[in-house]
C-alpha cells in the first residue's frame, strides 16, 4: 500500500480535477460582491485575513520595502513576509501577474 502524501510534501500534486474545480467556480465570478460571498462562504475570517496579508506582503515588496517594515505595515509575521517573497521571486507567477493585472506594481507605502 503507497503511503499518502502529506499536503506540505514537495512531491504532492497540488494540481487536481477539485482544485481545477474550485478555480473554475472562481472564474465564473462576474463582481466584487459575487467574490466577497464565495470567499466568504470559503474561507474562515482568519483564512480571508491571511490571504489578504499576503496580497499586501506582495505589493510592498514588489515595492521593495524591507521585509521588517512589511512585516509591521501588514501585521504579517516576518515567516509570511519571508515567504511571499520567495514565491513572488521563483514561484510560478502567480503573485505578480495579479499585480500586473490589478495596477497594484506602483503602490505607495504608508
Amino acid at each position: 500500500m503507497a503511503a499518502q502524501l502529506a499536503a506540505n510534501d514537495p512531491r504532492h500534486e497540488w494540481h487536481t480535477t477539485e482544485t481545477s474545480k474550485l478555480f473554475e467556480a472562481i472564474l465564473s465570478l462576474r463582481t466584487e460582491e459575487e467574490a466577497a460571498a464565495f470567499f466568504r462562504a470559503l474561507c474562515t475570517r482568519s483564512e480571508l485575513e491571511a490571504l489578504t496579508h499576503r496580497g499586501q506582503v506582495a505589493r510592498l515588496g514588489e515595492a521593495g520595502l524591507p521585509y521588517q517594515a512589511i512585516a509591521a505595515q501588514t501585521g504579517a509575521s516576518t515567516t509570511t513576509v519571508t515567504r511571499v517573497a520567495h514565491w513572488l521571486r521563483h514561484g510560478e507567477g502567480g503573485y505578480r501577474l495579479a499585480l500586473e493585472r490589478t495596477g497594484s506594481r506602483s503602490v505607495q507605502t504608508a
